[in-house]
């Protein structure tokens, strides 16, 4: 099975986003923010994850999904023979994560759940 389990935004702030975002939505932190990322969830009741990540780029195309998954190899596999495609990126050592491109070339990742 998989689904969305979280949105990422792109920012040039960390502080100031978490700061506009739990605002907005209601959301609170759900654990101290690093550096350059935060997660944001529903105060009350279930929703959709929103996460930050910290972006040099100027511009706003700075968002992609990440899909939730119970067996992460074999989503990547069944999104490849989909029409998805692997994306040249460096993985961190501990990385729980696939980053791939949907056939208009849209990165998104695979986390395992």
């Amino acid at each position: 099975m998989i689904g969305i389990g979280s949105i990422v935004w792109g920012v040039r702030d960390i502080p100031r986003a978490v700061e506009f975002w739990s605002e907005a939505l209601d959301y609170t932190l759900k654990r101290e923010p690093d550096v350059d990322w935060a997660m944001l969830a529903p105060r009350e009741g279930e929703g959709i994850q929103l996460s930050l990540k910290l972006v040099t780029s100027p511009s706003p195309h700075r968002h992609h999904l990440d899909l939730f998954a119970d067996d992460q190899q074999a989503e990547v596999q069944r999104l490849i023979e989909l029409g998805a495609s692997r994306a040249d990126w460096e993985y961190e050592e501990d990385a729980d994560y696939v980053v791939l491109h949907d056939p208009d070339g849209n990165a998104f990742c695979v986390v395992q759940s």
